[in-house]
């Protein structure tokens, strides 16, 4: 019995180390929407640093992807304020392939991330 509980527990916990490697990148690519006149744009961020994206100031703490996979999938830690404003309309981590997952809530702009920066 209790021979069976380690065999379990041991299953158990190699599922949990099997969570794919990551790794920063340099920055990220964030695509805007200006969803009253239909117009995108793409915008290189460095990690660190604050660009503009419309009327949209918008932080890039971080930008990860998988080791195995770069093109794969990115996660961007992203702060994004309107120009001129205190208070922050989105605070998280944003992901490529799931944007409606944890989204920018705006009536006129949306901000996803497309990818990371690879050196």
């Amino acid at each position: 019995m209790i021979r069976a509980a380690i065999i379990t527990l041991a299953l158990l916990t190699q599922g949990a180390m099997a969570q794919d490697a990551v790794t920063s990148g340099t920055g990220g690519v964030l695509r805007g929407l200006d969803k009253v006149n239909g117009q995108t744009v793409d915008v290189d961020i460095r990690n660190g640093e604050t660009g503009q994206i419309f009327g949209l100031d918008v932080a890039l703490g971080d930008c990860r992807f998988p080791v195995e996979n770069p093109t794969g999938d990115a996660f961007a830690y992203l702060t994004i304020w309107e120009t001129g404003k205190a208070q922050a309309l989105f605070d998280g981590w944003m992901i490529a392939s799931s944007p409606a997952l944890n989204a920018l809530d705006h009536a006129r702009y949306d901000v996803w991330v497309i990818r990371c920066m690879t050196p």
